[in-house]
């Protein structure tokens, strides 16, 4: 432990990385699927209804308590799409090539964002780090296994959601308050927001590209930053409102800081 943590009671001594497009890229092979689908689709239907893509949303969304995340869920909700908007005419062979774009998906080849092993490595030196990912377990677990990356983490949490009782109950398990815990991740809904929830700490990290980024980040950041300030407010400086101006808030972003700046080669937002 640093001797930042051993001065200060409500220092960062528990590191948390998400895994997908963090760690490793992942959204890219999705992306590729979701084009492959719709290449199918283009024998039944017109590719320039926008309806299929929200169909096909709105039954991901659906089956999420059912099939969880990932690509075999991404698979199934993919079948059951394809046979309700073409109401049950597309062809068997179609349904295969269906199955084989989940199977290409889930046997794809895990890399390593560039730096990421750097960065973990330079992090852990002066903080205790956990992996906490989320998805299939034995896919998560064949991508932990081939980035080469599980021997920096001396403990990996993979979870079905990542919600405030889920970072409770893993914080409950190390017996470490939130506000000693920072959770870095390109998801503001999994890796920030739920961590400001119960009092911990966020850095964002968004993937170059990425459609929830384009479409949420603003409004997300603005969040992020009002919970930010606020809670600052109630812990260093004894009051809500009162803002990031007390000697442990200030130590607690240098040391946020330097983490992003470990983790990214820059400044990342620091909820």
């Amino acid at each position: 432990m640093t001797s930042f943590a051993q001065r200060d009671g409500e220092a960062i001594q528990l590191v948390g990385f998400d895994g997908d497009d963090t760690l490793w890229k992942s959204e890219d092979y999705y992306r590729s699927a979701e084009a492959d689908f719709e290449a199918i689709l283009a024998d039944y239907l017109d590719l320039g209804d926008s309806r299929m893509q929200q169909h096909l949303l709105a039954v991901e969304r659906r089956n999420l308590k059912v099939f969880g995340y990932g690509a075999k869920g991404m698979t199934l909700s993919m079948i059951e799409t394809a046979i309700e908007l073409t109401q049950a005419s597309i062809a068997a062979r179609d349904i295969q090539r269906i199955v084989e774009i989940g199977r290409a998906t889930l046997q794809h080849p895990v890399e390593v964002i560039a730096g990421v092993r750097e960065a973990v490595s330079a992090i852990a030196a002066d903080y205790a780090v956990v992996l906490i990912t989320k998805g299939d377990l034995f896919h998560q677990e064949q991508k932990i296994e081939q980035s080469g990356l599980a021997d920096l983490f001396p403990r990996v949490e993979v979870v079905s959601e990542k919600d405030p009782k889920t970072y409770a109950r893993v914080l409950g398990e190390f017996d470490l308050p939130a506000q000693r815990f920072v959770m870095i991740g390109n998801s503001l809904r999994s890796d920030v927001e739920p961590v400001l929830a119960i009092g911990g700490w966020g850095i964002y990290t968004p993937v170059r590209g990425d459609l929830g980024a384009r479409a949420g980040a603003r409004r997300g950041r603005r969040r992020a930053t009002d919970a930010r300030s606020a809670r600052c407010g109630r812990l260093a400086c004894g009051g809500a409102g009162a803002g990031c101006t007390g000697p442990a808030a200030r130590a607690k972003l240098k040391a946020a800081n330097k983490i992003t700046a470990d983790a990214t080669g820059g400044h990342a937002e620091v909820p």
